[in-house]
C-alpha cells in the first residue's frame, strides 16, 4: 500500500505550502516508509509515502502524463495493469515507469472519469487534471483501501487516514455523536461518516470530484442482487468450476510484485482454499503465516499445522497472550483510529509485525468470503428465524437454534424466555432489510446504556433507521438472503474487518494485504448465484466448498465454521500491564471526555476484574469503552507520542 495526502484550494487558485504537505506525509509515513514525494502547482498540493511494491526503483509518485498536465498519488494496486497498459500503447500513449500508477494517468486521458470501470484493483486514487482544474478522488468498489476528506469551504484536504488532516492543521480532533452512535449498533460509522467530526469518507465504489469549485459525488458501483428470474443457472458443479476459476485468476493477479509475496493462513476454509490457489501456481517455497493463541478457545494452530504440511508452506506463526493483546491495544487504537468493540484487531496488529520482521511486504488473505459466498452464521440464524416466525409459537422450531449454538443452555423456563425475547424479536420485519441484523444490533446497542446523560441528549439514537433510509433503492426485490449480505457489505465489511482489521493493521506494519474473494468479477459472479448454492440448509459457502474439495482434505472441508475471534475482557483485565490502561476509566478520565457514565463504567470495570467470564455484552462494552477513552486520548487530547510507532 501506500499514503496519499492533499490540499485542493476550492475558491482561489492559491499555492499549498509544501511544509503542511509534509508535516501531512509524516503524520502517515508507516503506511509508506520507503520514500515521499511531491507535487505543488496553484490549487493543489498532493503528497505521498511510498510502499514500493511494483517497479520498486523507478515507480516514485506522484506520477504524471506525457505533458504534465494531469498527475496521481495513488495508493493500492491495479491487477490488471499489464492487460491494461498493453492496450494503452497500442492506443499511442507512451510510458516513462513501468508501474500500475502510470496506468490509471493515461486511462484517464483515453475514457475520462469512466476510466475507474477498467481497474481490477484495490486503490485510493487522488487524481489532478490541470486544464480542467478537477481534482478526482476514488475509492474501490468494496472500500478495501481508506481515504478521508474534509472541507472548510477554503480548502478540500485529504489523505489515506485521519491522521494526515490532523496534521495539516485545517482539521481539529473532535468525536461525532452521531458516528459513535453508529459505530456502538453496527461496529463502525457507516460511511460517508467517520467518528471524527467535521471528516467524512469517500464511500466505497465512490468517486468524489471537485471542479469549480464545487463538490459532487458519483456511485459507481455498488452491491446489486437479482431478481429471481436472473440468477444463473446450471449444475452446481458446473458453477462450482467456474468460481473456482474465476478465484484462481483473482488469485494469479493478486501475486504480480516485484517483491516476495506470501498469504495468511488460518486454518479455516478461506484461507486455506487460496493458499491452495496459491500453489497451483507453481509457487516454490511460499511463505504463510498465522495467529496462534495461548487461549484454547480461540487457537487454531492445529489446523493450520496440518494445512501447511498439506499444501507444503515455509510456515511461520506468532502466539499471542493475554499480556499481547493488552500491550499491544492502545497502539491498535491509534493505528485504527476508532473505537472496537472486541480485541481480535490486536492481533491482526501483531501478525503483520511477523510478516514484516520476515522481510515480507505483501500478503494474500481471505477477508470477505463469508459476505460474497455465505458464511456467516448470522445468515444461519435468520433462516431460522425465518423459519420460526411463520408459526412464532411453535415450541420446536426455535430449538433448532441449538443446533447452531449448541453452547447455549435452552434449558429451564427462564432461559427459554431469554432466548426468545433475543432471537424472536422483530418476527414482524422479516420483510425488512434488516431482520437478520435487529438481534445482534439490539444486544450491541444496549453499550448505550452507558451513554452519560449528556451524551445521550445529543443523539437521535435510531441508527437502523438511517442505515435503512440511504440504502440501495433496488433491496425490496431481492430475496431476503441477499438482503442480508447487503447489509454486511455495506457495514461491518467496509467499516470493520477491512480498515480496523484490516488495511489498519496492516499498515501499522508497512504491509499490502491483497483479497481475492474480493474481486469484483468474483463478487459480480457470486451474486446472481441462487442463495441456495450460498448456503444450502446449514452448510455455509457450499459451492466453495464443492469447488475446493478436491484441493483440501475433509478436515477443513467439513470443519465447523469458527469465527476469528480473540480474548476480550478478562483477558485485558488480567493481563499484568492492565493497569496503565484502567486509569482511562478513572472516574475524573471518563468524566472529562463525556461519553459515559463514571459509576455505571466504575462498575463494569470492577466486575471485569473479579469475574473470569463476561456476558457477550459486558464483554463489547468494555472493549469498546475502554477503546473509546483509548481514541479520545490519543486523538483529541492529542496524548499519543508512545504509539506512534508500531513496534
Amino acid at each position: 500500500m501506500c499514503g496519499v495526502v492533499g490540499i485542493a484550494a476550492i475558491k482561489d487558485r492559491v499555492v499549498p505550502e509544501r511544509e503542511r504537505l509534509s508535516r501531512m506525509v509524516s503524520a502517515i509515513r508507516h503506511r509508506g516508509p520507503d520514500d515521499e514525494g511531491y507535487f505543488v502547482a496553484p490549487g493543489i498540493g498532493l503528497g505521498h509515502a511510498r510502499l514500493s511494491i511494483i517497479d520498486v526503483a523507478g515507480g516514485k509518485q506522484p506520477i504524471h502524463n506525457e505533458d504534465k498536465s494531469i498527475w496521481i498519488c495513488y495508493n493500492g494496486e491495479v491487477f490488471n495493469y499489464i492487460e491494461l497498459r498493453e492496450d494503452l500503447v497500442k492506443r499511442g500513449h507512451s510510458f516513462y515507469t513501468s508501474t500500475d500508477t502510470e496506468v490509471i494517468v493515461h486511462l484517464y486521458e483515453e475514457f475520462g472519469l469512466d476510466f475507474v470501470h477498467k481497474l481490477n484493483g484495490q486503490f485510493a486514487i487522488a487524481l489532478w487534471d490541470s486544464n480542467r482544474q478537477r481534482l478526482v478522488l476514488v475509492r474501490d468498489r468494496v472500500g478495501i483501501l481508506p481515504l478521508y476528506y474534509a472541507n472548510d469551504g477554503d480548502n478540500l484536504v485529504f489523505s489515506s487516514e485521519a491522521k494526515g488532516l490532523l496534521a495539516s492543521g485545517y482539521v481539529k480532533a473532535e468525536l461525532d455523536p452521531a458516528s459513535l452512535d453508529d459505530l456502538l449498533t453496527f461496529w463502525c460509522p457507516v460511511a460517508p461518516k467517520t467518528i471524527f467530526k467535521g471528516v467524512q469518507q469517500v464511500r466505497p465504489g465512490e468517486m468524489v470530484v471537485l471542479e469549480s469549485g464545487a463538490l459532487t459525488t458519483r456511485q459507481y458501483w455498488d452491491w446489486e442482487y437479482p431478481d429471481d428470474n436472473e440468477f444463473l443457472r446450471g449444475e452446481p458443479q458446473s458453477l462450482a468450476e467456474e468460481l473456482e476459476s474465476l478465484l484462481g485468476d483473482a488469485t494469479r493477479i493478486r501475486l504480480r510484485a516485484d517483491v516476495p509475496v506470501g498469504a495468511y493462513l488460518s486454518g479455516g476454509l478461506d484461507s486455506s482454499s487460496l493458499v491452495a490457489l496459491i500453489q497451483k501456481q507453481e509457487l516454490s517455497d511460499l511463505r504463510t503465516f498465522s495467529i496462534a493463541f495461548e487461549s484454547k478457545a480461540h487457537d487454531e494452530s492445529g489446523y493450520q499445522s496440518e494445512l501447511s504440511s498439506h499444501l507444503n508452506t515455509q510456515h511461520s506463526s506468532i502466539r499471542c497472550s493475554q499480556d499481547d493483546i493488552a500491550d499491544k491495544f492502545i497502539n491498535s487504537v491509534w493505528h485504527g483510529e476508532s473505537p472496537i468493540l472486541r480485541t481480535a484487531p490486536v492481533p491482526m496488529n501483531l501478525l503483520s509485525g511477523l510478516v514484516r520482521q520476515n522481510d515480507f511486504k505483501v500478503v494474500l488473505t481471505g477477508e470477505g468470503a463469508d459476505e460474497v459466498l455465505g458464511g456467516y452464521d448470522i445468515f444461519k440464524e435468520a433462516k431460522v428465524r425465518e423459519f420460526w416466525a411463520r408459526n412464532a409459537d411453535s415450541s420446536w422450531r426455535p430449538m433448532l437454534l441449538q443446533r447452531l449454538y449448541p453452547y447455549l443452555d435452552f434449558s429451564g423456563q427462564r432461559n427459554q424466555a431469554y432466548l426468545r425475547k433475543f432471537f424472536g424479536d422483530g418476527f414482524d420485519t422479516v420483510d425488512q432489510l434488516t431482520f437478520a441484523h435487529q438481534p445482534r444490533w439490539n444486544m450491541t446497542s444496549q453499550i448505550k446504556m452507558f451513554y452519560s446523560d449528556d451524551f445521550k441528549a445529543s443523539v437521535v439514537q435510531d441508527a437502523p433507521a438511517r442505515f435503512e433510509a440511504a440504502a440501495n433503492a433496488s433491496w425490496p426485490a431481492w430475496k431476503r438472503f441477499n438482503r442480508w449480505e447487503y447489509v454486511e457489505a455495506k457495514t461491518i465489511l467496509p467499516g470493520y474487518i477491512l480498515s480496523s482489521q484490516g488495511d489498519r493493521m496492516l499498515m501499522a506494519n508497512s504491509v499490502e494485504g491483497r483479497f481475492p474473494y474480493l474481486d469484483h468479477r468474483v463478487i459480480e459472479f457470486a451474486r446472481k448465484l441462487p442463495p441456495k448454492l450460498k448456503m444450502r440448509g446449514m452448510c455455509e459457502k457450499y459451492l466453495l466448498k464443492r469447488a475446493m474439495q478436491d484441493s483440501l482434505p475433509e478436515s477443513i472441508t467439513r470443519r465447523t465454521k469458527q469465527p476469528y475471534r480473540a480474548p476480550n475482557a478478562e483477558a485485558l483485565a488480567a493481563a499484568s500491564g492492565f493497569d496503565e490502561m484502567a486509569e482511562l476509566l478513572s472516574p475524573t478520565n471518563v468524566a472529562n471526555a463525556g461519553y459515559f457514565d463514571p459509576d455505571k463504567v466504575t462498575m463494569l470495570l470492577n466486575k471485569a476484574k473479579r469475574t473470569k467470564t463476561l456476558g457477550e455484552r459486558d464483554n463489547m462494552a468494555f472493549v469498546g469503552i475502554l477503546s473509546t477513552q483509548a481514541w479520545h486520548r490519543l486523538f483529541v487530547e492529542g496524548r499519543n507520542e508512545r504509539h506512534r510507532i508500531a513496534s
